[in-house]
């Protein structure tokens, strides 16, 4: 297993507290994705991929389907996609990934937060090195799948790491994480082999040795994550503190 398991082992993403902000993040991913590839799902890989991630998160039918009739029209928003990066108290790097329709709202805010929490907001580049950029795909998991040999089908369009676990239904899923610029052969290799896909993202893995720091600082820090979490611009949160032994961060 490699280090990708070992991330979503110890460190497995938080889901959102609120429903409202799931569907509200959804709903810019798929604003973003029409305006870029168009409303048709056929010609709209990463529409589709979306949509499938909308159903895994109960996102009703309609819901769906009005995010994607608003996103073709011609007064919709366009949301644009920016990278804020920092420092938080302790020296643990922060990176925030928004979708917004006024970047210097945006800055303004998560600058204040920083600020706010003993933290500061850097300049491009200065944490984002500490990251690297990832697809990654849920399948639905079954006996009759081979992971070894499913991941030696996969290497050659760019993927690091196939393991499997469960769910919190106690459902077996595949999880699939390949390189940031392999998304779309990835997604038409799953789809083109009939493979059921729960959800397909972008996501960010630290490069970088974990920062272990007191359970003082631990709450001050956290603190700083959660209200960036909050902002209704921000889309993700990622950050080098290591969780304490069985805490699932981020």
């Amino acid at each position: 297993m490699g280090r990708a398991f070992e991330f979503r082992k110890e460190r497995k993403f938080k889901r959102w507290g609120h429903m409202a902000k799931t569907f509200t993040k959804i709903g810019k991913e798929i604003t973003i994705a029409v305006k870029q590839g168009g409303p048709d799902v056929t010609g709209n890989p990463r529409l589709r991929a979306l949509i499938s991630t909308a159903r895994s998160e109960n996102m009703p039918k309609e819901n769906i389907e009005r995010a994607i009739k608003r996103a073709s029209e011609k007064d919709q928003a366009d949301y644009k996609e920016v990278i804020l990066e920092g420092r938080a108290a302790h020296g643990i790097a922060v990176l925030v990934e928004a979708a917004t329709d006024n970047n210097n709202r945006t800055v303004a805010n998560v600058r204040s937060y920083f600020t706010k929490f003993g933290g500061s907001l850097g300049t491009s580049g200065s944490v984002e090195y500490l990251f690297d950029h990832k697809s990654m795909f849920r399948i639905k998991g079954n006996d009759s799948i081979d992971l070894e040999e499913l991941e030696l089908e996969l290497i050659d369009l760019g993927v690091d790491e196939v393991f499997e676990e469960e769910n919190e239904d106690e459902q077996k899923e595949i999880v699939i994480y390949g390189e940031f610029t392999s998304f779309n052969a990835i997604q038409k290799y799953i789809e083109d082999h009939g493979y059921e896909l729960i959800s397909a993202e972008f996501t960010r893995i630290p490069n970088c040795e974990l920062v272990e720091v007191s359970p003082e600082a631990r709450v001050e820090i956290n603190k700083l994550i959660e209200r960036i979490e909050e902002d209704d611009d921000v889309q993700n949160v990622y950050h080098t503190m290591k969780p304490e032994e069985g805490e699932d961060a981020e």
